[in-house]
C-alpha cells in the first residue's frame, strides 16, 4: 500500500486557488456558470444530477477508484469516510489530483470487506483488466455493500493512450452481474439531440476556438449559451431516441451472506 504524497503549493497558487476552484468545480457541476462557459455542460449536468440522486443513501466508509480530484465527494455528505484510490501513472499528471492511496492497477489495497460503498466516475474505459479489477471491488466491499458506476457510452478518444473500451448499456449489465452484483438502478443520460449536440460543442471548443484559455473563457457564452438554450428546448419536444446516450450511471448491490 503506498500513501499519496500531496503537491506542494506555491504562495501564486495559494491566491489564486478559490477562482481557479470554483471554476474547475463549474466544469463538473450544475451550477449556473457551466450553464453559461463549460463547452461539458450537458455532459456534466445530467452526471452531476443523475449521482446526486443516488448517493444520498451512502452511508458508511466509501472507496472512489480512479478519484483523480474527487469531482462528486460533495455529493456523500454522509458516509464517514471518503477514500480515494487511484493509479501513479495514467492518462493525465495528478497536479490537482485528491488521491489517498495509489494502486498497481491489478490489486486494490486494502483488506476483504473495507468499505461500504465503491464509486468509479468515468474510469472503466480506461481500464484494461476490468474483469479483475471488479473482481477486487468485489472482494473489498462488504456484503450487501453498494457499487456506483458512471461509464461513458458516446464520447472521443482522451486521456489517450491510456482509453480502451466504450461499453453499452447490456454490456456494463452482463459484466456486473457476472461478477456477482445486482442492479439495483440503471439510467442512460442525455437524449440522442442532447447527444449529437454535445459532441459537436466538444468539436468546436478543441478545434474552432482558439487555444488560450482566458480568449476561450470570454467567448464560450457568445457560442455555448445560446447553443445549449436552443437544445434543451428542442429536446422537451422532439423524440428522445434511447439507443445514443452519454453516459450509463448504475447502482447495484453485492449479495449479502447467507445465514446457514
Amino acid at each position: 500500500m503506498r500513501l499519496a504524497q500531496k503537491p506542494a503549493s506555491s504562495p501564486g497558487g495559494l491566491l489564486r486557488r478559490p477562482l481557479l476552484d470554483y471554476l474547475r468545480g463549474a466544469m463538473f457541476d450544475a451550477s449556473l456558470l457551466g450553464f453559461f462557459i463549460n463547452p461539458y455542460h450537458i455532459t456534466r449536468r445530467r452526471l452531476h444530477n443523475a449521482i446526486k440522486l443516488l448517493s444520498s443513501s451512502a452511508q458508511g466508509t466509501l472507496l472512489d477508484v480512479g478519484c483523480g480530484s474527487k469531482p462528486y465527494e460533495t455529493l456523500f455528505p454522509n458516509v464517514s469516510a471518503y477514500i480515494g484510490c487511484d493509479l501513479e501513472i495514467s492518462g493525465h499528471n495528478h497536479h490537482r489530483s485528491r488521491i489517498d492511496y495509489f494502486y498497481d492497477g491489478k490489486s486494490l489495497p486494502f483488506a476483504n470487506g473495507s468499505y461500504d460503498w465503491v464509486v468509479s466516475f468515468e474510469t472503466f474505459e480506461h481500464i484494461f483488466n476490468l474483469d479483475q479489477v471488479l473482481n477486487e471491488i468485489q472482494r473489498v466491499l462488504k456484503p450487501g455493500g453498494h457499487l456506483l458506476v458512471t461509464v461513458p457510452f458516446c464520447w472521443g478518444e482522451h486521456e489517450v493512450p491510456h482509453d480502451f473500451a466504450r461499453y453499452s448499456s447490456f454490456g456494463l449489465v452482463f459484466l456486473l452481474e457476472g461478477h456477482g452484483f445486482e442492479i439495483i438502478q440503471h439510467q442512460r443520460t442525455g437524449s440522442y439531440l442532447l447527444t449529437l449536440t454535445q459532441l459537436f460543442q466538444n468539436y468546436v471548443f478543441h478545434y474552432l476556438l482558439p487555444r488560450k484559455g482566458r480568449l476561450n473563457f470570454l467567448i464560450a457564452p457568445l457560442i455555448f449559451l445560446p447553443m445549449n438554450i436552443v437544445v434543451l428546448l428542442l429536446d422537451l419536444i422532439l423524440p428522445k431516441g434511447p439507443e445514443l446516450y452519454l453516459n450509463n450511471v448504475i447502482l447495484c448491490r453485492k449479495a449479502p451472506e447467507v445465514q446457514a
